[in-house]
């Protein structure tokens, strides 16, 4: 009797299980593999930004890696509803400095061989320094390189690592020449 018990149990957990594991596979979102072959990150680009610029009571430059890129549909069907992350850190460093989180494509999709707008994903740490000179002569400015990964679901497919240029894009204000007096 101890049996049929056992096996009662075991098919009344059966028949409650059975419809649950068809509801899971079945809400089964695209792989890691699925999403590396739908989409191609194109005209990758890196550069460094002006986070955060000051020049009066107390001079302060700080600038930040930045990457920019766009997204091409390689599947046969649209695709949306992608996210993207960048990790930045040092070349040569195990751990990551700054990143930074996009919800990219979301209602609009991309149409088959379609390509997206320009994605800008900028970090939230950055070199500081008293103005562009400083910048560049501080030790602590690296070469940095950028990984993106993009986030469907669970998944979160890398797509590739890049170094970051060290082109600046900021101009400093220019002083205001204060030569002769203005004649009446």
């Amino acid at each position: 009797m101890k049996h049929g018990h056992k096996s009662i149990a075991l098919i009344a957990a059966l028949t409650f299980l059975a419809p649950l594991a068809v509801l899971t596979t079945g809400c089964k979102g695209p792989s890691a593999e699925d999403i590396r072959a739908s989409i191609q990150l194109v005209d990758v680009q890196t550069k460094w930004v002006m986070k955060e610029y000051r020049q009066w009571p107390n001079p302060k430059l700080v600038i930040v890696p930045v990457v920019m890129f766009k997204v091409k549909n390689t599947s046969s069907q649209p695709v949306n509803y992608i996210n993207f992350n960048a990790i930045f850190k040092e070349r040569d460093a195990k751990d990551n400095i700054g990143d930074n989180f996009l919800a990219a494509i979301r209602k609009d999709p991309i149409p088959p061989g379609g390509t997206s707008a320009e994605i800008t994903l900028k970090s939230n740490f950055g070199v500081e320094g008293r103005n562009l000179e400083d910048i560049q002569t501080n030790p602590y400015w690296k070469p940095f390189v950028v990984k993106i990964f993009a986030v469907k679901g669970s998944h979160h497919v890398p797509m590739g690592e890049w170094n970051v240029s060290r082109t600046i894009d900021f101009k400093e204000d220019q002083a205001v020449h204060q030569g002769e007096p203005v004649k009446k």
